[in-house]
């Protein structure tokens, strides 16, 4: 017999990663509308994932996705500092590793609300959150 939390864990895993990949989708389509060129998804450098690199005239643009499907609060409240602080050790290792220079990149936010109801999603973009 299996565990009714062990099925609920699960079925909320499964639905956390749909509602992932889906933000990423908006997000890279949000990007690629305002003129970004895609050139990588979910790269790991280490253990830590970007989720979004795209380069925008000079700069290679590294982007963290972040979607909220509650009313209570807004997404971008996700992002926190240990969040930020590891996210740029990733950045700057990835820029290191392919010759990168510091003054050509940025972190941006893409912050999506979801309004499951009504059918709509709200994106915003943050430039330059390092």
């Amino acid at each position: 017999m299996i565990n009714s939390d062990y099925m609920k864990n699960n079925i909320i895993k499964r639905d956390n990663k749909k509602i992932g990949i889906f933000g990423e989708k908006l997000a890279s389509d949000f990007l690629i509308k305002n003129n970004y060129c895609i050139i990588g998804k979910n790269v790991y450098v280490g253990h830590k994932e970007i989720d979004i690199i795209c380069k925008k005239d000079e700069l290679t643009v590294f982007v963290e996705v972040k979607i909220n499907l509650t009313r209570e609060f807004l997404a971008e409240n996700n992002m926190t500092r240990e969040k930020t602080k590891k996210l740029k050790k990733a950045i700057k290792e990835y820029a290191f590793i392919n010759k990168i220079s510091p003054d050509l990149i940025r972190l941006d936010l893409v912050s999506i609300d979801l309004d499951i109801f009504k059918k709509i999603a709200k994106v915003k973009h943050f430039k330059d959150i390092f």
